[in-house]
């Protein structure tokens, strides 16, 4: 038997089509995937949501990925104000020096052989565990790469939506 849609689910069925997707491009900064989250609703559940997010995840062109990466800030640098991003990167706070200079040198890398910033699910990541996957991805073919950060999309755009979900 599936559960009544909590108040905040509901509140999101019934948000204007305008006032939905602001929260949906504060989830994911593509407007592709808003707008296909978007024309799945009525959400029943949280479940039905996520699967909403990986319907549009796998569907996104490489433009519509590279606007959702836009959103993102550089790994072992948190936006400065964006309590989002200070949460999420919260494993590179009190990080040494040494290893951040190594991050910001292994992203400089990356950043010039992808052409787009690295992305990870770092919420629960330490900035050394963060360091060696990007050294493990660096060696990936860009298609690969592609897919990798459909994933880690996917999977920050999950913890982003339950947060959502479980505000008030």
């Amino acid at each position: 038997m599936t559960q009544p849609a909590t108040p905040a689910l509901q509140g999101l069925n019934h948000a204007s089509d305008e006032e939905l997707i602001t929260l949906l491009v504060e989830i994911c900064s593509s407007p592709a995937w808003a707008k296909h989250v978007q024309a799945t609703r009525p959400w029943t559940d949280a479940e039905a949501l996520h699967a909403a997010n990986l319907t549009a995840m796998a569907g996104l062109a490489t433009a519509d990925l590279a606007d959702a990466m836009a959103g993102h800030a550089r790994i072992g640098r948190p936006k400065d104000g964006d309590a989002t991003s200070q949460r999420e990167q919260a494993g590179v706070h009190g990080a040494d020096s040494a290893l951040l200079e190594e991050l910001q040198a292994a992203n400089d890398s990356y950043e010039e052989k992808f052409g787009h910033v690295f992305l990870i699910c770092a919420t629960g990541r330490t900035a050394g565990t963060m360091l060696a996957a990007l050294r493990a991805r660096h060696g990936n073919d860009t298609a690969t790469e592609r897919e990798i950060v459909r994933g880690e999309l996917r999977k920050i755009n999950d913890i982003r939506i339950d947060r959502l979900l479980n505000e008030n």
